[in-house]
């Protein structure tokens, strides 16, 4: 069993993209998502696209939230609706998600 500064030390190395060897055995670190976390996260790709496109700085949070900055604030959303719901406050946002939601 490994130990939890074995863990950090293994999770800080695949973060930094290095080789990671656990007692010699080399390993490889990847995201292990469900098909419905994959899917959500994907319904989010053509509004990231937009965001991104508006220099929003928008991000994908685990496991399948959307975050952005909008007047200097970062919002996060866990689904759509909510989005949709926020967005019909904030017309400047209406306008860029037009026909997404």
């Amino acid at each position: 069993m490994a130990k939890v500064s074995d863990k950090e030390r293994i999770l800080k190395a695949a973060r930094e993209k290095q080789n990671v060897t656990y007692k010699g055995t080399p390993i490889r670190i990847s995201a292990d998502f469900s098909t419905e976390t994959l899917q959500a996260r994907r319904e989010w790709q053509e509004i990231f696209k937009v965001l991104k496109g508006k220099n929003m700085q928008p991000r994908i949070l685990y496991p399948a939230r959307i975050s952005f900055k909008i007047e200097g604030e970062i919002k996060i959303f866990p689904n759509k609706q909510k989005l949709k719901e926020y967005s019909n406050t904030k017309p400047r946002l209406k306008e860029i998600l037009k026909g997404l939601l």
